[in-house]
């Protein structure tokens, strides 16, 4: 049987980014992909121009549409929009037992909110300790911890373990918002652990989705089996596949997406 992993998250209709990006990443990691749709945005490469938030209980409905019959074998969590959703993701992922990447969406690439205020206190105390991994930029983590985006690695650390111990069993601090010419990903587990990845810091607008293609690529690296260092190892190195082709893709006007199938056929 192919792994399967879940996506909940919202839908962009440009394709970069949310449920479109994860199925993409999914599906060329070798992983059969389903989906659950939080919400729906009118959305392109240069802004979120609308947001429609899916009913709670239709949220429900396709959650135990998929538990129900397909063997999951972990689940992405992404944009989530407001505290009722929030609500009924954990609900209805209750009874699932496999590993969760949880990215707290917060901000789209072109500065939209895809998140209310209110919700990240929800998100902080009912999703965050269901989390076998979370996966926040360097302002997710700070909204999330009421403090300072983190300037320097020893900071970065420091935060990552703060949101271990509201319950996360791991964090993967992304420094995409860092400076420096090199990019520094850290992840702290609740144990103390810690495993660096870095890359080269491409010079490149094109990275519309890398969030969502990251968490997805690790979900999907669960999936398979894969002990969370090599699921995080093998969505790093996925990445920054897709960042250095982004940029022949040539879509849209603003910050276009990665190219997701960059092993496949190349821009």
């Amino acid at each position: 049987m192919a792994p399967i992993a879940l996506t909940i998250a919202g839908s962009d209709s440009g394709g970069g980014a949310g449920i479109q990006a994860d199925l993409k990443a999914m599906s060329a990691l070798g992983v059969y992909g389903a989906s659950v749709i939080t919400a729906v945005t009118a959305q392109n490469t240069r802004a979120v121009t609308a947001v429609h938030g899916i009913p709670s209980d239709i949220v429900v409905a396709q959650i135990e549409a998929v538990l129900t019959d397909l063997e999951v074998g972990a689940i992405k969590i992404g944009m989530l929009a407001t505290p009722e959703i929030i609500l009924s993701v954990a609900n209805g992922i209750a009874g699932f037992d496999g590993p969760v990447v949880l990215d707290p969406v917060m901000i789209a690439k072109s500065g939209d909110a895809l998140l209310a205020q209110e919700a990240v206190h929800t998100l902080r105390d009912v999703l965050l300790p269901r989390a076998t991994v979370l996966t926040p930029n360097l302002p997710e983590a700070a909204c999330l911890l009421g403090a300072e985006p983190a300037d320097s690695l020893e900071q970065m650390i420091k935060q990552g373990r703060e949101l271990c111990t509201m319950g996360a069993s791991a964090v993967l601090m992304k420094g995409g918002h860092g400076k420096g010419d090199i990019c520094h990903d850290i992840l702290v587990s609740d144990s103390g652990v810690i495993e660096r990845f870095q890359a080269p810091r491409r010079q490149t607008r094109n990275t519309h989705g890398t969030g969502c293609t990251l968490s997805s690529s690790i979900a999907a690296g669960l999936a398979k089996d894969l002990s969370l260092t090599d699921a995080v190892a093998q969505a790093h190195d996925y990445l920054q596949g897709a960042i250095s082709q982004a940029d022949g893709l040539k879509i849209g006007q603003g910050h276009g997406p990665v190219h997701h199938f960059h092993q496949v056929w190349s821009a």
